[in-house]
């Protein structure tokens, strides 16, 4: 049996595996498990705890339990619906000032929490409710938020691309400076869709009449204040030379954590409690699953399906940007069955080796890949915002939400285009402050 085929044994096999509902890290281990056996022998079970522990022996993970928990310190507060009103004063008057001000709040909390289902909560549990109360139409209020919540991965700080930076070996820091303008452009193309929508269906909300003096408007500002300090002291931390990113991640996370205690009352013991136990708990799941995809790598590679697949590829006499559009096409459909962990951990030492002989930048991949995988999170059957979105609203079928999600997938799809045409929107950056 030749490696291609192998390979492609291995990944129908893995996506039953895992369409069962068995735990990503479960389901990876026992395949990788059972290919090495089949094909090498019992006595590649040996080789099991050494190659797991080594992934994990890595200072950088360090990173991803203090960023877990700078995300459930905000979301434990009332930092969403502070971001919400601060912004719904300020753009009160423009078409879609709402749904505007809900995706602003989006990349605001997103850049504290790098996570996407925690944005979607808290700023869907406030926001959808009084977007509809208010006369917007359930399918852009619930798309709207859908969409946005998913800039979690892709505006830093980022568990997607700690994972991919750990994966592929490349700077975390870099990565994180090329999320920045991607991820602004999302935001202008989400905005920008939805004041286009609420023009054309004429939306009228109940209090479109109002204006919000200065004195008002400024009223609310300093609510940004925590926020920002947050940003700035991580940003600095890890730009300005001073700690690494697992080092400026404790920083982040102390900061919340003062945060959410001095600003937002949030000290009793309970409280304190169930934010470190909901950290330990997502950090234990995130540790697992890079444990066993490491070991799944092992074996993919032991059994020279990387290094076949990515001669195959190599070998093919078509235009990278042919290749690109297909290695675009297969994370898109990977994206609609599988979770973006899980994808990034199995590809990437696959699509490394060809991307650099493609000759493109992997710190620009990094943030295709990862505008990818937010397009997975919208996606059925497993879109993971869509069913915290539905969660949040029960009243609103799923079709609903859907519907009202797709055209920021297509916002999302210009926005790769945009990066293919422009690559510099996300090595500018990083070029400019890191050399």
């Amino acid at each position: 049996m030749t490696p291609l085929v192998i390979g492609l044994l291995i990944f129908v096999v893995t996506t039953a595996v895992l369409a069962t509902g068995i735990p990503i890290a479960f389901g990876l281990g026992a395949v990788a498990l059972v290919f090495m056996i089949a094909f090498d022998g019992w006595e590649s079970v040996h080789f099991l705890p050494e190659t797991i522990f080594a992934g994990l022996d890595d200072f950088t993970l360090v990173s991803l339990p203090m960023f877990v928990i700078m995300g459930a310190a905000v979301a434990s507060s009332r930092a969403g619906s502070d971001l919400y009103e601060v912004l719904s004063r300020w753009l009160n008057r423009v078409p879609g000032s709402l749904v505007i001000s809900n995706i602003g709040a989006c990349a605001l909390f997103s850049a504290l929490t790098g996570s996407s289902p925690a944005t979607c909560a808290a700023i869907g549990k406030m926001g959808i409710p009084e977007m509809r109360r208010r006369g917007y139409d359930a399918d852009l209020a619930t798309g709207a938020i859908a969409a946005g919540g998913t800039l979690g991965i892709l505006i830093p700080p980022s568990i997607t691309m700690i994972l991919y930076g750990i994966a592929s070996e490349t700077s975390i820091g870099r990565l994180f400076l090329a999320g920045v303008l991607p991820g602004l452009l999302l935001v202008g193309l989400f905005m920008a869709w939805s004041l286009f929508l609420s023009w054309k269906r004429g939306t009228r909300t109940t209090d479109s009449g109002r204006r919000f003096s200065m004195a008002e408007r400024l009223e609310l500002l300093p609510r940004l204040l925590p926020f920002m300090a947050v940003i700035v002291g991580v940003v600095y931390t890890l730009y300005g030379g001073i700690a690494t990113p697992s080092e400026a991640a404790g920083v982040g996370a102390l900061l919340c954590l003062m945060m959410v205690v001095l600003i937002y009352r949030v000290w009793k013991p309970a409280d304190l409690w169930a934010i470190l136990r909901d950290g330990l708990r997502e950090s234990g799941m995130l540790l697992m699953i890079i444990g066993t995809s490491i070991l799944f790598g092992y074996m993919m590679a032991s059994l020279q399906v990387t290094q076949s697949v990515a001669e195959a590829i190599a070998a093919m006499q078509v235009n990278r940007w042919i290749i690109l559009a297909a290695i675009n096409l297969m994370l898109l459909v990977a994206g609609c069955f599988l979770p973006p962990a899980a994808i990034i951990l199995m590809t990437t030492p696959i699509l490394m080796p060809v991307i650099t002989a493609a000759g493109f930048d992997p710190i620009w991949f990094g943030v295709v890949l990862t505008i990818n995988m937010e397009l997975g999170l919208i996606t059925p059957p497993v879109g993971l915002n869509l069913f915290v979105i539905n969660g949040i609203t029960p009243d609103v079928k799923l079709p609903t939400i859907l519907r009202g999600a797709f055209p920021f997938m297509l916002c999302m799809v210009v926005a790769i285009v945009l990066l293919c045409i422009f690559p510099g929107i996300a090595t500018w950056l990083p070029s400019k402050l890191m050399g």
